[in-house]
């Protein structure tokens, strides 16, 4: 079990619209993932739907490069949500 790979576990609830992070197990291969997220991670049959992700697969920016990273959008208000108006008829938004 040592050399299995770390999966982290997206669960999407039923009333979710997202997948959340709920944690992360090792098992050898992501069926294997998906089968023991479903036992440990959805015991009162909350989940609709499980993601499984290798850990190693991931790539992430750090806290610390969040100004250089995120500066260039603060010059382009047509990115923020306030810009727009949203349809009446569009829901779950």
């Amino acid at each position: 079990m040592n050399d299995w790979p770390l999966w982290e576990i997206f669960i999407r609830s039923q009333h979710g619209l997202a997948h959340k992070h709920v944690g992360s197990l090792h098992a050898p291969d992501a069926e294997m993932a998906v089968k023991n997220a479903r036992d440990v991670y959805t015991r009162r049959n909350e989940g609709v739907s499980i993601w499984v992700v290798k850990s190693c697969d991931i790539a992430a920016s750090s806290p610390g490069e969040k100004e250089p990273l995120f500066e260039p959008a603060n010059s382009k208000v047509y990115r923020h949500p306030g810009f727009y108006e949203v349809p009446e008829e569009v829901k779950n938004m």
